[in-house]
């Protein structure tokens, strides 16, 4: 059997049909979060105004519903609300009809997610956020849809075509919609103010929640360190030393104060046939660069890496001012922080 023949790459300046129907595809979805991003109007400042207050009630959620495409959607933006500070959740609309509507207090504002706004699934949701006076805010990009007329705040998609080339599968408009619910969850972290540490609380897992580890999480703790006298020989500080294999000593005074430290690489520098005899304060490097515990231990990185005239591998840790650990490249490291 004669082997296939291998494919031919397409000639310079004459993409594969494949790779223009792709241009075409997120060229439209691109001009669809342009146009988007220009039509964003008062009723965005709404919508933020309206879940801000409520997050300060600290009693309702953000109910986000959708139907088909659009609650696959939703239930991103969902995730993206709750991951930055805003308690959110997702409710399916024909679930909903058949009981989880007492999922919906009225403390609640429900965001319902719907292209053409005129599904018929949503009709129940929409009648019981108006029957118990439930901020409703539409996201849809027809204008005179029962879902906008009976919506409280109204965030309209512009009409841009779909992608796809018959106009039907939901391509673009669902594009759109993604992006501007993650245009609100951003939004509304912006006005909460949340900070990386407390981001971190909601991504505790994964390599985002290890880079938002601070310099305490990970740092050897006061009691673990290899400590000694400006005093000791170098003879008594290398028993120290190879007890605790953490790559330095730490001189301290007799209130546990750091005078200086010696790592393994001042070791190598010193090293001759009297290094034994002479004491930890000859050798030492004095005042020690230092980080703050609550620091994230990413800013550890840095400052061993970049701030300094060469790189070093630990860094003395305080807190306000008290010496309490030390970091190292090494930690970092097996942390997943570097």
């Amino acid at each position: 059997m004669n082997p296939k023949p291998a494919p031919q790459n397409p000639a310079p300046g004459q993409p594969h049909a494949d790779i223009q129907s792709g241009i075409r595809t997120l060229t439209a979805e691109a001009e669809g979060i342009s146009a988007l991003a220009q039509a964003l109007d008062h009723q965005f400042s709404a919508a933020i105004d309206a879940i801000h207050d409520m997050k300060k009630d600290r009693r309702g959620r953000l109910i986000v519903a959708g139907i088909g495409k659009s609650g696959h959607v939703a239930k991103k933006i969902t995730a993206t609300l709750a991951s930055t500070g805003t308690p959110s959740h997702f409710v399916h609309p024909g679930e909903a009809s058949h009981g989880d509507l007492g999922m919906i207090t009225e403390s609640d504002i429900v965001l319902l997610l719907s292209n053409g706004g005129e599904s018929a699934e949503l009709s129940d949701l929409i009648h019981y956020t108006r029957r118990f006076g439930i901020t409703l805010i539409a996201m849809t990009s027809n204008p005179e849809s029962t879902l906008a007329k009976h919506s409280d705040i109204q965030l309209v998609l512009p009409k841009m075509p779909e992608a796809c080339p018959n106009g039907l599968a939901p391509t673009t408009s669902t594009t759109m919609m993604l992006a501007l619910g993650d245009a609100l969850a951003v939004a509304l972290l912006e006005r909460t103010g949340l900070t990386a540490e407390q981001f971190r609380v909601f991504h505790p897992g994964g390599k985002l929640g290890q880079r938002l580890r601070t310099v305490r999480d990970i740092m050897q703790p006061l009691e673990k360190l290899p400590l000694v006298r400006a005093t000791d020989t170098m003879d008594q500080v290398l028993l120290v030393m190879t007890e605790k294999n953490l790559g330095a000593v730490i001189i301290v005074d007799q209130e546990k104060s750091v005078l200086g430290i010696i790592t393994d690489g001042d070791l190598r520098r010193h090293m001759n046939p009297d290094l034994l005899t002479k004491t930890a304060g000859t050798l030492m490097t004095a005042n020690p660069k230092t980080i703050e515990a609550s620091l994230l231990a990413a800013e550890a990185v840095d400052l061993m890496l970049n701030g300094f005239k060469s790189a070093i591998t630990c860094l003395v840790v305080v807190e306000q001012g008290r010496f309490c650990g030390l970091i190292r490249m090494q930690d970092c490291l097996q942390a997943g922080v570097a």
